[in-house]
This record gives structure tokens, sequence and C-alpha cells, in this order.
């Protein structure tokens, strides 16, 4: 039955490279030709967030060396930019839900090791209010959450937090507002959260403020602690 499913949704959505939107192979998802455009996070990163950084010496970036996250530890797999930004508009609002395979295998393939150390035990995806899930009719960090969770054997909780304020698109706020317009956006659905260790799920990481947020949530119903991983996420300088 599980075979059938796959069958029908490749079928429907085909494997697609997600930077040029030419179908691919399941096998390799983005082809040679955007691989050499893309920019991988790499390994010199403010070592909370993930934001890769120029200078080796620089242990934070940024933010992180003014703001406290309540998460312990980021990663995203590449830098926000061209084409970047582009694959994950479409993903957002065009419907090419088949970018999510793409974007999850690169997510395992990258960080699966570092996931399984953090004894991670589910994978939950940053939740959208049910006025915008309903007007784009998909949530997409639920998509690379359950294929993520697909490639590492990792259940996956996508009603176990819920977003309960519709809150202004972040991108139009500064850093002060995106906290203030994300406190209590998010509650639990169930009172006591039995997981130690979490994953979230996101596709753009900016200031981390909706991490942040969704983490607190996680954190205050018993969470030992939560860790984040993105598609995408921009330079920490």
């Amino acid at each position: 039955m599980a075979y059938a499913d796959e069958w029908a949704l490749d079928m429907l959505y085909p494997p697609r490279c997600p930077f040029c939107d030419k179908v691919t192979e399941k096998s390799e998802p983005i082809c040679p030709s955007c691989r050499k455009k893309i920019h991988l996070t790499g390994d010199t990163v403010c070592m909370w967030c993930g934001k890769p950084l120029s200078d080796k010496r620089t242990e934070f970036c940024m933010d992180c060396a003014k703001y406290k996250h309540h998460f312990i530890q980021g990663k995203a797999v590449w830098v926000y930019e061209k084409p970047v930004p582009e694959s994950i508009y479409r993903f957002k609002y065009q419907n090419k839900r088949e970018y999510g395979r793409a974007y999850a295998k690169e997510m395992a393939e990258r960080y699966g090791t570092w996931i399984r150390k953090r004894q991670i035990q589910a994978v939950v995806p940053v939740p959208l209010h049910k006025n915008r899930k309903r007007k784009r009719g998909y949530n997409q960090a639920e998509i690379i959450a359950e294929e993520l969770g697909k490639i590492l054997g990792l259940p996956v909780y996508t009603d176990l937090l819920t977003r309960v304020r519709d809150t202004m698109p972040q991108k139009m706020l500064n850093q002060t507002e995106r906290k203030n317009n994300l406190k209590k956006a998010f509650k639990t659905t169930k009172s006591s959260v039995q997981l130690q260790y979490i994953l979230i799920v996101d596709d753009i990481y900016t200031t981390g403020s909706t991490l942040d947020a969704a983490a607190a949530a996680l954190i205050e119903a018993g969470s030992k602690g939560v860790y984040t991983c993105c598609v995408s996420m921009g330079r920490g300088y």
C-alpha cells in the first residue's frame, strides 16, 4: 500500500530539480548544473543558529551574540542566495510540493548523523495558522518534515504544535517586532510532551524568532531540548 501511495505521488508530483524545475531522478534530486550554483552553509558557522560566518575565529553570528535562543542548536542546508530564494518561493506559493522531497533528502544527507547523535525522538514542523493554511492549501514545513521523517525513520508529529495567533509576516518586521509578533503564537495540543529531544523543521531561518517561539512552547510543555533544521538561512557575517 505504501509503495502504491508513493507511486501515485510520483505520478502527480514527479521529482523535479527545485532550482531549474526539470524532471530528475529520485536518486539525484538536483541536476548537476544547478548544484554548481547553490552554496552550502559550510563548516564555519555560528555555533548556536548555524549561520555561515566569514571569520573562523568568530563563535556566534551578530544576532546570537545579542539574543538568547530557546533551541539548543540549529542547522541549515543552503545559504539564502540565488537560486535558493526563487526555489523556496515556488515551493511555498506556486504549489511545487515535490520540491519538499529534494529539500529533505539534502537535509538528511548533510545532517542525518548530526540528528541521530542528538538523540532526536521526533520531527515537528513549524505550523501555519489555520487561516493561512486554508488559503495556501498546505504547510510547506510539514511536507519537508514528513519526507525527512521517512528518510531517517523518525516519527513526525504534525499536530503536536499549533499556531493560535495569525501573526503578521515576519519579513515585514525588525528584530524586536518579530519577537513581539510571535509571543504566545504557538501552543502544544497536549498538556505534557513526553519527548526529550525534538527537531523542529522549517523552510527559512532569518533571525530565529519563529523557531524560538515554537521551541519555547515545546519546552514549556515538558520537552528537555529542541534542535532546528531549515532549508536555508542568510549569512551571519
